[in-house]
């Protein structure tokens, strides 16, 4: 599970930020919403608010750059552009197998070099002390090098940087490192990321056409979701009579069409009162993409992975947002966690859903971004547990909160100050 995420001088965010999933238990309010493991609290689920363009899909893109990076593939970073600083930093905390590590490198831009990083465990007695116990350190800055394998440190200095140490030497020889990078591996292959507005219905596709229990749990998800349907599934192409060559048979949502599979998603059917349809033609954009999700949800609960949506609440019910995050709160689940970005305040409640810890705000003024927590707000200014939180947001007390002066287009369009703002008012 992602404990902490890190970044500085990546994308939006020039200075350094800390995004954090770790659980307070000096609150004990909704404690099904923490998953405890030897001693680590995390929570299992966050929601990020702010409007729009201030950098809450660049946290996303830090997760995935994460991702990428563990995964020996293509990071796309990019520095800050307000930056002079070619150098990206970014570093993870999470819990494996109920051991907490750490994980932090530094990318340089401009050089497609690594020429920092660094890999820990923390160590958590019964008293909740911490300890760190390094296990490799490379910094070609400063020269520094350590290795948990003695072997394996005296390549160090003399070692390309184009990739992590972990992949430019071979760890079969070296049986720390070896576990360092199925660590850090496994980690990363457990990540799930999708974008609500440009989500894709191939993972559904794919889950559908198996037979399996697997595959039932994600049809009933889709039926539960949708009060009139009778049943959802994959057919045989010779079942659909409708010509995926005709324009006017094709899904209108661009973000959902994928072209070179039309007739994969033209063998997707909805039933309703026994009549089979073709989703993709008959179904609202709302339920294609709660159809779409689904498989990804299901199988973050049933597998235990980790599920990073941008956008959670785009074409889709606020009930139905609230029912998805609450799946993943619920006590039954052991193992999976939920990270989304949102609009909608109507998630933004400590009363009946979250902790203060579980809401994430992003701000950005002149100065820079900030990324911080409804936990950060002390019962002196005025939030507490009880606090009406969506309220208090409604009035900017918190931040992260678009002032729109669309009122100026009209004026400018008008060209008529006086009428206009007298009608305005």
């Amino acid at each position: 599970m992602i404990i902490e995420i890190r970044a500085k001088n990546c994308f939006a965010f020039e200075e350094e930020i800390s995004f954090s999933m770790k659980a307070d238990m000096r609150n004990k309010k909704f404690a099904s919403n923490v998953h405890r493991e030897n001693n680590f609290n995390v929570l299992k689920t966050a929601g990020v608010y702010g409007p729009n363009n201030v950098g809450k899909t660049c946290l996303v893109k830090c997760i995935r750059a994460i991702k990428n990076v563990l995964l020996d593939k293509e990071s796309g970073l990019l520095r800050n552009i307000f930056s002079n600083d070619e150098v990206c930093q970014l570093g993870v905390t999470f819990l494996s197998l109920g051991r907490k590590f750490s994980y932090d490198f530094w990318y340089n831009a401009k050089t497609g070099e690594y020429v920092y990083e660094s890999f820990t465990e923390i160590l958590k007695d019964q008293y909740s002390n911490e300890k760190e116990v390094l296990w490799l350190k490379r910094d070609t800055i400063k020269e520094e090098y350590f290795c948990i394998d003695e072997d394996a440190q005296k390549m160090m200095p003399i070692i390309s940087k184009n990739n992590l140490f972990c992949y430019l030497v071979d760890t079969t020889k070296f049986e720390s490192l070896k576990e360092l990078k199925n660590i850090l591996v496994g980690f990363a292959e457990k990540i799930d990321i999708i974008n609500m507005n440009n989500i894709p219905m191939k993972h559904t596709i794919e889950l559908l056409k198996n037979k399996n229990n697997l595959q039932e749990k994600i049809v009933e998800f889709i039926k539960n979701a949708d009060l009139y349907m009778d049943d959802f599934k994959y057919v045989d192409g010779d079942k659909i009579q409708v010509d995926a060559s005709d324009e006017a048979g094709r899904p209108e949502e661009k973000a959902l069409d994928i072209p070179e599979n039309i007739m994969d998603q033209i063998r997707l059917v909805s039933t309703y009162k026994g009549v089979p349809v073709p989703s993709m033609i008959f179904d609202s954009t709302g339920t294609k993409k709660i159809a779409a999700i689904a498989s990804y949800v299901i199988e973050a609960l049933e597998e235990g992975r980790y599920l990073v949506v941008d956008e959670l609440d785009s074409s889709i019910h606020f009930k139905l947002t609230r029912a998805i995050v609450a799946l993943f709160n619920n006590e039954l689940n052991t193992n999976a966690q939920m990270i989304f970005t949102v609009h909608d305040i109507n998630l933004m409640d400590c009363k009946r859903m979250f902790r203060k810890e579980q809401i994430w705000f992003v701000h950005k003024d002149e100065e820079g971004v900030y990324v911080y927590s409804l936990a950060d707000f002390t019962a002196q200014e005025g939030v507490r547990d009880t606090t009406d939180v969506m309220e208090k947001y409604r009035k900017g007390a918190l931040g992260a909160l678009p002032d729109p002066e669309l009122i100026k287009s009209l004026l400018s369009i008008k060209g008529n100050a006086k009428g206009v703002v007298a009608d305005a008012e």
